[in-house]
C-alpha cells in the first residue's frame, strides 16, 4: 500500500509542470466509440475532465452518439444506411439524430459530469448558431459541411466556470433545416475557432500505426509534412483518413497540437496531458 502512495505522489509531482503549462488553456476533446459505451471508460473520461477543470484547464467536450442513433432507428424500424462511411440522413433520420444527440446523449453526459462534482452545461451546434453549415453533398442527404463557427456561447460558458458539452447538429444556412455533422470535423472546427491548445480525438485504436493490426508499430509523432507520403503508402487509409485530416486542419489553422488517443485505455486523457509517457499519436 505504501508503494501505491509513493506512485501516486510521483505522478502528482510529474504532473505539476504540465498543470502549470496548460492552466488557463483550452483543450477540445472529441468523445465517442468504446469510451462512451463502456461504463468503466465513461467514468474515467468524466473523472479526467473534472480533474482538469479543477486544476484550471478548460475542457470542451464534443460528442457523437452513433450507437444510440442506430438503436433508436432500429426501434422505429428504420434501417441505418451509410454512404462513403457517412450516415445517409433523410428528414426522418435527422429528426432522430437531433432528438438523440441533442437530447438523451447530451443531457446524460451533462448529468454524469454534474453527479461527479463538475459544472457542465449542454449545448448543440444549433444554440446561438454555434455551427452553421451547408449541405455537404446531396448523395449524403442532410449531412452538413460547417462553413462558420460562432464560439461565443462556448467561451461564455468557460468564462463562467462551466464545462461545455456539445452535440454535433448544425444550423442550416442554405436552407431552413438542421444538418448532421461528423463529430471529428466539428471538434476540429471548434478547436480552431477557440484557438485551443490541443485537439484530442478519442478512438478505438492505439493511434496511427504502420501496421493497423500491430500496436507495436504505433507512430507516436507525425509531422504534417509526413502525411502525404503516409497516405501514398497506404499507412493512412480508411477511417483514419478523415481523423488525420481533421488533425492536420486544426494544426494548420493554429491549434498547437492534435492527438489521436486510444479511448479504450482508462484515463488516457490524463496520461497524455499530465505525464511524461504520453499515449497515441501526436500530430504537429
Amino acid at each position: 500500500m505504501a508503494y501505491n502512495h509513493i506512485e501516486r505522489a510521483q505522478f502528482l509531482a510529474e504532473a505539476l509542470p504540465y498543470i502549470q503549462k496548460y492552466s488557463g488553456k483550452t483543450i477540445v476533446v472529441k468523445y465517442g466509440g468504446n469510451a462512451m459505451i463502456s461504463e468503466q471508460l465513461r467514468d474515467a473520461v468524466m473523472s479526467d475532465i473534472i480533474l482538469l477543470q479543477l486544476v484550471g484547464i478548460h475542457v470542451v467536450l464534443v460528442h457523437g452518439g452513433g450507437p444510440e442513433i442506430n438503436a433508436m432507428l432500429k426501434k422505429i424500424g428504420k434501417e441505418s444506411k451509410f454512404v462513403d462511411g457517412l450516415r445517409y440522413t433523410d428528414q426522418e433520420t435527422i429528426d432522430i439524430v437531433q432528438e438523440v444527440l441533442c437530447g438523451k446523449v447530451n443531457k446524460n453526459l451533462v448529468a454524469s459530469l454534474n453527479r461527479r462534482g463538475g459544472r457542465a452545461i449542454g449545448l448543440s451546434g444549433l444554440d446561438a448558431g454555434l455551427f452553421e453549415a451547408k449541405v455537404k453533398n446531396p448523395k449524403y442527404g442532410l449531412v452538413g459541411e460547417i462553413i462558420n463557427v460562432n464560439p461565443k456561447i462556448v467561451t461564455d460558458c468557460i468564462d463562467n466556470g462551466y464545462i461545455p458539452v456539445i452535440s454535433t447538429v448544425a444550423q442550416g444556412c442554405d436552407a431552413e433545416c438542421s444538418y448532421n455533422i461528423n463529430a471529428d470535423t466539428a471538434a476540429s472546427k471548434l478547436a480552431i475557432a477557440l484557438k485551443a491548445e490541443k485537439l484530442i480525438l478519442l478512438t478505438d485504436i492505439a493511434g496511427l500505426m504502420m501496421d493497423p493490426k500491430d500496436d507495436s508499430t504505433l507512430l507516436p509523432i507525425v509531422h504534417m509534412s509526413d502525411v502525404p507520403l503516409l497516405k501514398k503508402k497506404g499507412i493512412i487509409s480508411g477511417g483514419m483518413i478523415p481523423k488525420v485530416e481533421c488533425c492536420v486542419e486544426a494544426i494548420r489553422w493554429g491549434v498547437k497540437r492534435s492527438h489521436i488517443l486510444d479511448g479504450r485505455v482508462p484515463h488516457s486523457i490524463l496520461i497524455e496531458l499530465l505525464s511524461d509517457q504520453g499515449l497515441g499519436t501526436m500530430m504537429l
